[in-house]
């Protein structure tokens, strides 16, 4: 089956938020377990920052060396992921503006969607099968894929147009809350779509020129991710009639 455009979603603060300490304390627990370093993450700016590099600055912060560092790391992602699956709470009533119905219509309209998160895979699917969200979605590229978030998308691109669910030509749009979503959406010369639902405000969103900056998903609408981009980065032939008539709708 080939899809009519694919979108690429962030999941903390731009699907969910307000979601509570739990995956935060993963991270501190996980690291003590299996280093027994006391860590935290208070002092890092960790919105946009995929979870591996979060670790690896707790453990730097509290005097590990970069070989120690790497060679925790994978024992330290495992039972981060283990501590998160057995506290996750229910996250059906902490949905971003919108969410829910935006993914059914974006399902309707033969849309592909998929996740670039900086979460650990085992946390983004249980954050999303805890609230309630895990079925609109096809696959998705995880914080220990890829050394940056732009990583992560280029490899989610590469999936969907490896396993023929997009042609070469389709409309690809990346929607987060942070800096690091735009940044990451631009470097692959695909739509970059801020919404101000996280952390950041909407006068930072805008720095890094986003083709799209939204206060929440509300006002997201089909033509903003069924258009494709031409050559120059812009939308091409904005389709003012679809417009209108989703105006009048």
């Amino acid at each position: 089956m080939s899809y009519q455009a694919l979108v690429l979603f962030d999941i903390d603060g731009t699907l969910t938020r307000r979601a509570g300490p739990h995956h935060r304390e993963a991270l501190a627990a996980g690291i003590r377990r299996v280093t027994g370093l006391a860590t935290t993450t208070d002092g890092i700016p960790v919105q946009g920052m995929l979870d591996p590099v979060i670790l690896a600055t707790m453990m730097r912060r509290a005097g590990a060396r970069a070989a120690q560092v790497r060679a925790a790391m994978p024992a330290v992602m495992l039972a981060v992921e283990g501590y998160y699956l057995r506290l996750c709470p229910d996250l059906r009533d902490k949905h971003c503006p919108g969410v829910e119905p935006l993914l059914a219509r974006l399902a309707r309209r033969n849309i592909l969607l998929a996740l670039v998160t900086g979460n650990l895979t085992r946390i983004g699917w249980r954050k999303l099968e805890r609230a309630g969200l895990r079925d609109y979605f096809r696959f998705g590229a995880f914080g220990e894929m890829a050394g940056t978030r732009a990583g992560l998308a280029k490899l989610a691109i590469r999936q969907a147009r490896r396993e023929k669910l997009i042609e070469r030509d389709a409309p690809i749009s990346l929607v987060g809350d942070a800096p690091a979503d735009a940044i990451a959406a631009l470097a692959n010369g695909i739509r970059a779509i801020s919404v101000a639902t996280g952390l950041t405000s909407a006068e930072e969103l805008r720095r890094e020129r986003p083709h799209i900056l939204l206060k929440d998903l509300r006002e997201l609408r089909l033509w903003m991710v069924e258009t494709p981009l031409g050559a120059d980065g812009n939308f091409t032939a904005e389709p003012q009639r679809r417009r209108e008539e989703e105006q009048k709708g």
